[in-house]
């Protein structure tokens, strides 16, 4: 039987739509990631493996609740859920002395180690309860999510307004500390407008973005600092890599659109410094709490590729995992050169590592 020329045109049209590669990568598909799944996986599974063996007998990870959130956390975000808390005694055991570290004002931290640091503390164990999807936890969730709200800043004369701090030490409020409270807030299920408009007033104050920043310090390239008293860790309000993620991150969490210029803003400044050899414009130093806080923030502003400033097209998430796949050791844990900010402890950067190559792994 012959086709008419309609019939040919829908076959070649079909044909083509089979054969042809996608215009865009949002899955992360194609045959470069049929090799690189099963390494990210593999990666994953080994990370995990030796993480496991540092557990201490107390249940914690290096005696430390925030450092044993952060590691709980990393085995219940496992692609294929290898790690789920019914499963495995060891997650159960580290989760019954977070919540025994639970005080009375409902943060979870340890208030006879200093310093007690009660938000970190407190939004790294709430991102392992929320992560379990348990029930049972519901209540001591709602008394974290409090805790952290508690600690925002509600002053509206405070250059700090609408930031979240160490909850320990209440003259330093910083965007690090800020993100981890959204990022708990915000995973756990807590989506307080009245919350997020105040932290995005704090937000603001820690973009190099004048229209938008009404502090005397602030540029204009788009990105973030440290705190919105003009500190930045690289010097001279100079905007780098991990804040500058943080605070993409802490936008669209904190429900600002993803078209908004405060977070095009963020995006201009992330294309033209992309890299994943080191944390931009700090150079080693908090480099996987980088790769973390990167791979969340631009799997949640949801482009699979970024063109940088040459015009030159980058899939992120198979350039993080090829390098965080390199970085692994023969052990199977990851470790920074760099000690700052406790990246020296394989556990912290190998949960750090894990979450960010788990984060975007492809469904």
């Amino acid at each position: 039987m012959k086709l008419t020329n309609m019939h040919k045109y829908t076959v070649v049209l079909f044909t083509l739509l089979l054969l042809s590669p996608p215009l865009y990568a949002d899955s992360h598909g194609g045959a470069d990631y049929q090799d690189l799944n099963p390494r990210v996986l593999e990666a994953i599974n080994r990370g995990l493996e030796w993480m496991k063996t540092q557990q201490e007998d107390s249940g914690l990870f290096r005696d430390h609740p925030g450092i044993t959130g952060l590691a709980v956390t990393a085995f219940l975000r496992h692609p294929h859920n290898q790690y789920a808390e019914a499963d495995n005694p060891f997650i159960q055991k580290a989760l019954k002395v977070l919540l025994a570290t639970q005080q009375p004002d409902g943060g979870i931290y340890n208030v006879e180690m200093q310093p007690a640091l009660p938000n970190y503390n407190t939004s790294v164990s709430l991102m392992a309860l929320s992560s379990t999807k348990n029930p049972e936890y519901d209540t001591a969730i709602a008394k974290a999510q409090n805790f952290i709200k508690s600690l925002q800043v509600t002053d509206e004369s405070e250059v700090y307004f609408g930031g979240i701090g160490y909850g320990s030490r209440e003259s330093v409020h910083d965007l690090s500390n800020m993100s981890f409270a959204i990022q708990a807030l915000k995973e756990s299920g807590s989506d307080d407008p009245a919350v997020w408009d105040k932290a995005v007033k704090f937000l603001e104050r820690c973009q190099n973005r004048s229209e938008t920043n009404d502090q005397d310090w602030a540029g204009d390239d788009g990105g973030f600092i440290y705190a919105p008293d003009g500190e930045s860790k690289a010097g001279d309000h100079r905007s780098y890599a991990s804040m500058t993620y943080a605070g993409l991150l802490s936008f669209i969490y904190a429900d600002v659109d993803k078209d908004d210029p405060r977070v095009q803003g963020a995006v201009d400044w992330i294309t033209k410094h992309f890299t994943v050899e080191e944390n931009y414009g700090m150079e080693m130093q908090g480099l996987y709490y980088n790769y973390h806080t990167m791979a969340k923030a631009l799997k949640t502003y949801g482009e699979s590729t970024i063109v940088d400033a040459k015009g030159v097209s980058h899939d992120w998430y198979k350039e993080l995992a090829e390098k965080l796949i390199d970085e692994q050791t023969p052990d199977g844990f990851w470790v920074n050169e760099s000690s700052r900010w406790m990246e020296r402890d394989p556990v912290l950067v190998t949960a750090y590592a894990v979450i960010a190559l788990a984060t975007a792994y492809p469904e």
